[in-house]
């Protein structure tokens, strides 16, 4: 988490790691990726929304986030995802994958101070 969440004070970064399992889960479909039959990374879907992504440190650049987020976008009908505005690999990453801005928020969903962009999954681009 601290490659891409770098801006995230450590006791913010700790609360949401710590509240994965219990919380967050719990309200998503989850797809796992598997390199040799350990996990590589993860999306968690709800609707049409992509409430989260992570690959694993070792396994990124190797096309694990791209072929999670194409089943969430194909099998899951996945239209938008949240992203920190700071997370600057996440934000370019969505916009090579067709993903605009749709509207941003001064902080996140749980209201601590870091700014979100609401991205929406241009059509045009996909077609």
């Amino acid at each position: 988490m601290d490659a891409t969440h770098h801006f995230l004070a450590d006791a913010d970064r700790d609360e949401i790691e710590g509240a994965l399992a219990g919380a967050y889960f719990p309200q998503v479909t989850l797809t796992v990726a598997e390199f040799d039959g350990r996990p590589a990374g993860f999306a968690g879907t709800a609707g049409a929304d992509l409430a989260m992504l992570f690959v694993d440190a070792p396994h990124r650049g190797r096309g694990v986030g791209g072929a999670l987020l194409e089943h969430a976008i194909t099998e899951q009908g996945v239209r938008t995802v949240d992203v920190n505005e700071q997370n600057e690999q996440a934000v370019a990453f969505y916009a090579g994958k067709g993903f605009v801005v749709a509207g941003r928020s001064e902080r996140d969903g749980e209201g601590r101070p870091y700014p979100l962009l609401h991205l929406a999954l241009d059509a045009g681009a996909r077609s």
